[in-house]
């Protein structure tokens, strides 16, 4: 019998969409290459983290009764973010308990909503990639993936796949590198030595190449490494798995025409 092939909505999320689609289409495309017929709904927005972290309810619940409704039709919800996917799957049945019929179909969407790596090895059972990346990469552990969505394993399974690639382990991995959504705006002092202390780490593997699984850990990464004059390339874990390394690293400057 042929393999069943799944019918997965993209969740792309808020910082990909803006500062880095490249990840989205290399999402897609391991999706694609592990047999899933992917769609990508027009109407989602965010998943209302930001709104649910400041403490408006009444906001986040909107935003999630909207994107339940553009994702519910879907056998399964992908999103290359543990902290979005650990929004939907583990915050909107509580947000949305107020509400039965509501929270009947928050726990419904909650329940096939995976980040992109453990879709990939926990769901499909993949544990190889065809790709390559030649250098020596280190992984850095998201706050939301790790604790939350337990992904620790699942990365450094595909990422021991990937040939040309020497995956370094990063001594504070699982120490969390001072973004936190609203919490390196409310505590910039405190966000910026936690980040400091991260880049100094990476730098100390000696790796060539950062990774992670959440954009804004790799954004916030990528600006304190640009400003310490450290020349590491910082990229999303799926730009790499995907071999879709063709554009820069993330705070490189775009190569653009002139004239």
């Amino acid at each position: 019998m042929p393999e069943k092939r799944f019918r997965v909505g993209m969740f792309v999320t808020c910082l990909v969409d803006l500062f880095r689609p490249s990840v989205g289409f290399a999402a897609v495309k391991l999706l694609e290459d592990a047999g899933c017929a992917v769609a990508v709904p027009r109407a989602q927005t965010c998943c209302g983290q930001p709104a649910y972290n400041a403490g408006a309810r009444a906001d986040a619940r909107a935003i999630a009764r909207q994107v339940i409704a553009a994702f519910e039709g879907f056998d399964y919800v992908v999103a290359p973010s543990g902290s979005c996917a650990g929004m939907i799957k583990l915050h909107y049945p509580a947000l949305c308990a107020d509400e039965p019929a509501l929270a009947a179909r928050a726990r419904a969407l909650s329940e096939k909503t995976f980040e992109l790596v453990s879709f990939l090895t926990d769901v499909l059972g993949r544990s190889t990639v065809a790709a390559r990346y030649d250098g020596r990469a280190t992984y850095h552990d998201g706050c939301s993936g790790l604790r939350e969505l337990e992904i620790k394993a699942q990365p450094r399974t595909l990422l021991s796949s990937v040939e040309g690639l020497t995956l370094e382990e990063l001594p504070g991995a699982e120490v969390c590198c001072g973004f936190g959504g609203t919490f390196c705006v409310k505590y910039p002092d405190i966000s910026t030595r936690m980040v400091a202390d991260k880049t100094a780490e990476i730098a100390a593997t000696g790796a060539d190449t950062v990774l992670a699984g959440d954009l804004g850990c790799l954004l916030n990464i990528a600006g304190r490494l640009s400003r310490e004059g450290r020349a590491v390339r910082v990229r999303h874990v799926a730009e790499v798995l995907a071999g879709m390394t063709e554009t820069p690293a993330i705070g490189e400057p775009r190569r653009g025409r002139r004239g």
